[in-house]
């Protein structure tokens, strides 16, 4: 893990210190060794540590970082490093960010069992905080993010699937992450309920900004930028916005259909790619990101005019404007 990142992440960049020396307990102090090397591997995963970053930022709304604020942050990276491991097993994916995975490596079973003790580990981090009202919250999430991949799973190749199916699943999978990063850092700084409410809604809306932002660049994105094949998602029978907005746009058409019943049609495949990025549908998708983003900077006008509060407006630039 590497603690260099992008500007936002340097108002909290020594307590991010703290973030990365306790997971590395995790591989260090208390896994058993056979296992160190799968762990190790999945840690290695580069990011920008976007979620610990806002509940560190979000604790300083209140009395600052304390000792269960790391181990929150900690917690909350370690359960989405999990849920990669799970993503990438499901999805027989080989490479995330130009790396071979931990299901390409060690076969699926290896990865599913690395993700549940990353899973473990970053519950029983939340554990030592004994705030109950933390610890709720965070059992929630790990139900939600379960959710949403099912979600996902039982509509694959799926054509029938609606706008409102793919809200729920995002908010679920994605967006329930980021609001309970912000949330849970605000409970253990002891910011004031207001200020609680104010920062998860922010997190909720930055996170689903965060997904569709995902699922425009898996239409419109870089394969070498986004260390995975570009239209990888469409290809394994998954509707997200761009292509749901195609359905919606053109209904005689039937490429996708044509896809998800026969899938050695490749041409179908291709050519529902090239509408995407032909006809405006990429352009209308950034257009939802961003009302999105809007509505989480709006959620935080009634905080404090401070570095974190800058810093909390420049990750959700970030997110809109990333590449990969």
């Amino acid at each position: 893990m590497t603690t260099t990142g992008p500007r936002f992440s340097l108002v909290v960049q020594d307590d991010l210190r703290r973030v990365e020396q306790q997971i590395k307990g995790i591989v260090q102090q208390t896994a058993p060794r056979a296992i160190s090397p799968m762990l190790a591997h999945a840690l290695e995963v580069p990011g920008k540590r976007v979620r610990p970053t806002l509940t560190l930022l979000a604790s300083r709304f209140g009395h600052g970082v304390s000792d269960d604020v790391v181990l929150m942050a900690s917690a909350v990276e370690l359960l989405h490093l999990a849920t990669l491991l799970h993503d990438d097993t499901v999805d027989a994916a080989s490479t995330r960010r130009g790396r071979a995975t931990l299901n390409a490596v060690w076969g699926p079973h290896v990865a599913v069992l690395v993700g549940d003790y990353l899973f473990a580990a970053s519950a029983t981090q939340v554990c030592d905080t004994k705030d109950i009202r933390v610890i709720r919250r965070f059992a929630q999430t790990i139900m939600d993010l379960s959710s949403g991949q099912i979600l996902e799973q039982v509509h694959l190749y799926d054509s029938a699937v609606q706008r409102l199916q793919y809200v729920e699943r995002i908010s679920a999978k994605t967006a329930s992450l980021f609001a309970t990063a912000l949330e849970s850092g605000a409970l253990l700084g002891r910011a004031e309920e207001a200020t609680v409410q104010a920062l998860a809604s922010y997190g909720w809306n930055l996170g689903m900004a965060f997904q569709v932002i995902d699922d425009i660049l898996d239409f419109d994105g870089d394969a070498e930028e986004l260390g995975k094949p570009v239209g990888e998602d469409l290809a394994n029978g998954v509707l997200t916005l761009p292509a749901i907005m195609l359905l919606e746009r053109y209904p005689e058409s039937d490429l996708i259909r044509a896809y998800f019943s026969d899938r050695s049609r490749k041409d179908c495949l291709a050519g529902a790619l090239k509408i995407v990025r032909e006809s405006g549908i990429i352009q209308e998708s950034y257009v939802e990101a961003m009302a999105f983003r809007d509505k989480a900077l709006r959620s935080l006008e009634e905080l404090p005019d401070n570095a974190e509060r800058d810093a909390l407006q420049e990750i959700a630039s970030f997110v809109v404007k990333r590449k990969r």
